[in-house]
């Protein structure tokens, strides 16, 4: 009967250990890679000296390519998640950064968009099947939207690969609209759209607009139920509205159209002096189940420097959490996060104008929450 009783305890003791790992194991975020071991991660490199405009994208093996260039339109990769990075390599000389850098989830290509100079300007696509090491120029056919008109490509944060629902496998990257040209007297007719692929690239459908114009340069997540979450800069209000906080519209069909406009309470637009916006990074972390986003900018009052990133638990609904990168030069940036079973699964990659150059910080969900519990960020 003692014996009995001695087993009793010794599985209810068993048990106890057990569910404790449990919930320890819950709450280090074990199925969360971007909390890793629960210990915080920040390192912050130098990857280019001169020029402007980033993209950083995520290869299919895992390989960080970053994209760069205003004069010269450059590449660098690193094949082991940040740690070290190989020398430049020249797409196109000369060539203007056009941003949407797409990795096709489809065939693991990756696409870059290089314009002759600042637009409107003639577009040459490149393609790579090797991870980002050699490109060929690519023949490819832009179809206007119902307006009759065709986007140009300068400057907006990298495009995605749709992985839900009904449009499951479209290429996506935001793009503009500038009139007749960038002065300040076509910005009442300038506005950010989109355009998509169907076909990996070769044929592209431009989207409708976004529904504020004086907007440019935007971002583009796809949410886990396949809705389009559109974050804007904006350069001129035309409708009374803030244009020093980021503009937000949806899509539910894939990026054709682009509904129910707000203004974020949360998201700065660059500096808050004057009405003019600043590029901003923005990227959805691959967590199952969640719809974790990460948006960085600037919080400054004049000046472009305190960059910074926020994230968002609810898809973009709210951001509760915020943190300061770089409290000295920091202008354009691109945001993008590693993949599972690469080198650079669980870090999180801020590529940033800087000093003149530009930079990368590296880190992790830990560092970004200061050791908060990222689960406590959930809403039910």
């Amino acid at each position: 009967m003692k014996a009995q009783r001695n087993k009793t305890r010794f599985n209810f003791k068993m048990g106890l250990l057990l569910m404790t790992l449990l919930l320890f194991s819950c709450r280090s975020g074990s199925n969360n890679e971007f909390w890793g071991d629960g210990e915080p991660f920040f390192e912050v490199q130098e990857i280019f000296s001169d020029e402007r405009f980033p993209n950083v994208v995520i290869a299919s093996d895992g390989t960080v390519v970053t994209t760069w260039g205003r004069e010269n339109f450059r590449v660098r990769r690193s094949e082991d998640g940040g740690e070290n990075w190989g020398p430049e390599i020249t797409v196109a000389r000369p060539g203007f950064q056009g941003g949407g850098t797409t990795v096709d989830e489809n065939t693991g290509d990756i696409l870059v968009f290089v314009e002759g100079e600042h637009p409107p300007s003639p577009l040459r696509v490149f393609r790579s099947k090797d991870q980002g090491l050699t490109w060929d120029l690519e023949e490819v056919i832009i179809k206007p939207n119902s307006l009759g008109h065709i986007p140009s490509m300068h400057m907006n944060e990298h495009g995605i690969s749709l992985k839900h629902g009904e449009y499951a496998g479209r290429l996506i990257r935001p793009t503009r609209y500038y009139d007749e040209g960038n002065g300040r007297d076509y910005w009442d007719n300038h506005y950010t759209n989109a355009m998509f692929s169907d076909d990996g690239g070769k044929t592209w459908q431009t989207s409708e607009p976004f529904p504020a114009m004086g907007t440019g340069e935007a971002t583009i997540a796809e949410l886990s139920d396949g809705t389009l979450y559109y974050n804007s800069r904006r350069h001129k209000s035309t409708d009374g509205l803030n244009p020093r906080m980021r503009h937000i519209a949806w899509s539910h069909d894939g990026g054709l159209s682009w509904k129910d406009l707000s203004v974020s309470d949360d998201l700065p637009d660059g500096a808050q002096y004057r009405d003019y916006g600043l590029m901003a990074g923005l990227v959805r972390l691959p967590v199952k189940g969640h719809d974790i986003l990460l948006f960085s900018n600037i919080e400054s009052e004049e000046g472009r420097h305190h960059g910074t990133v926020w994230a968002s638990f609810d898809g973009g609904l709210t951001w509760p959490v915020k943190r300061l990168v770089d409290a000295g030069s920091f202008a354009y940036s691109s945001l993008n996060a590693g993949r599972k079973g690469t080198p650079s699964e669980g870090m999180i990659y801020l590529f940033y104008e800087s000093d003149g150059g530009a930079k990368m910080a590296r880190f992790n969900l830990v560092w970004l929450t200061e050791g908060k519990d990222w689960k406590e960020f959930l809403r039910d």
